[in-house]
């Protein structure tokens, strides 16, 4: 793909550039460029959201550029505090190197690992001295720093704020420094950070990367941004089964994002589609994704599997849970099987008629379980009941 397409790929779906200019120049210059990608090491589970600036990298690792990849196992021991409305807590340094091996082994589904690097910023960050830090912490003021939305708000909330805190923006813009980045992909919810980089390297007479950033896909929610925490997202790690059925939930006002932001199919082939037949959009959707992370040996048996239950049928291979007692009461075994996080939780899915037992809906929380059943949370979560008493 020529420098033009690719720089029209990119414009197309990213939010900002900065700045657009530099980035053509660089893309038509002829040297192969370092394009930085940060990973957060404590959510080491990549979803749908993650690959929208991950397809953008492949554009350019096709095109002949190094991505690097910085898995953040020394700014992890703080937690990027962006959008947070308290101090996060520190991961272990074995967690954050744990994290970030799992992190780059999904990234493999898209990116070639070959021609990636990967590098951890404890390497440069945690040969820093004290006078290192401080001489860091004087190329940017107090006041550019709490132009922050997260710091503001907190502020003014008079939520508390760490001192290590206001020093993560500038420790993740000097990953850029270590590394002399040309380019640096992240989400919106990165932009400060990414643009301290670009300062950071004027102070320490670098040319300034350009920065590129792109939307945070919402969650099958339709309204938060995808987020495991949120229970919103599509898994690429998830088996086909599970990401069918997830892709065949996306919302139909936002459908045309998923296509846009996540698959390479064009507009002219899903945006009829999804004007004329929305479900047949979804199955499109659907097994485009499956056939992305899982191949197409694992479409068919997914797809059936979705039709089956969406039909009201149990499928035919589902997880096994087995009770050692003579009887359990329905709400601590909805919570044993994990459909439900606490006793207040499972009462709520049965008084939203959530739970079935059999096919049959279950609607007395005072009620005992003896005998065997296929219990079902909703259409896509069955688990088979036993007891070995």
């Amino acid at each position: 793909m020529g420098t033009n397409r690719i720089f029209e790929s990119i414009k197309r779906n990213a939010v900002d550039i900065f700045s657009d200019d530099g980035l053509r120049k660089r893309l038509a210059g002829e040297k192969p460029l370092k394009v930085k990608f940060g990973a957060d090491p404590s959510r080491p589970d990549l979803h749908l959201g993650h690959t929208v600036p991950l397809r953008m990298l492949k554009l350019l690792q096709d095109a002949g550029h190094e991505i690097i990849f910085v898995i953040g196992d020394f700014t992890g021991m703080i937690g990027d505090p962006s959008g947070k409305n308290k101090t996060r807590a520190a991961l272990s340094f074995d967690e954050t190197r744990r994290n970030g091996q799992s992190y780059f082994e999904q990234v493999s589904k898209i990116l070639d690992p070959a021609k990636t690097r990967i590098t951890y910023n404890s390497q440069w960050l945690g040969k820093m001295d004290f006078g290192d830090v401080l001489g860091l912490a004087g190329k940017y003021t107090l006041a550019r720093i709490m132009e922050r939305d997260d710091f503001k708000k907190r502020y003014a909330s008079n939520q508390p704020i760490g001192l290590h805190e206001l020093l993560y923006p500038l420790m993740q813009g000097y990953d850029s420094v270590a590394l002399g980045a040309d380019i640096e992909v992240g989400g919106t919810d990165q932009t400060f950070n990414l643009l301290v980089g670009r300062e950071l390297q004027k102070s320490y007479g670098q040319e300034p990367q350009e920065v590129i950033t792109f939307p945070l896909l919402p969650g099958l929610d339709g309204v938060e941004k995808m987020s495991k925490s949120l229970d919103n997202y599509i898994g690429i790690d998830e088996p086909p089964e599970t990401m069918f059925e997830k892709c065949m939930k996306v919302p139909d006002g936002i459908l045309a994002d998923y296509f846009r932001l996540t698959t390479d199919i064009p507009e002219n082939e899903y945006l009829p589609l999804l004007r004329s037949d929305i479900r047949q959009a979804h199955f499109l959707y659907a097994r485009e994704i499956t056939r992305l992370y899982h191949g197409v040996t694992a479409l068919e048996p997914a797809e059936r599997r979705y039709i089956s239950i969406a039909s009201g049928s149990a499928p035919k291979n589902m997880e096994t849970f087995r009770i050692h007692e003579e009887r359990i009461g329905i709400v601590e075994l909805i919570q044993r099987v994990g459909f439900a996080h606490s006793n207040s939780d499972a009462r709520r899915l049965i008084e939203g008629k959530g739970i079935k037992l059999d096919g049959n809906t279950v609607e007395d929380a005072n009620a005992t379980i003896t005998d065997s059943a296929i219990m079902s949370r909703g259409k896509n979560k069955f688990v088979r009941i036993t007891f070995e008493k």
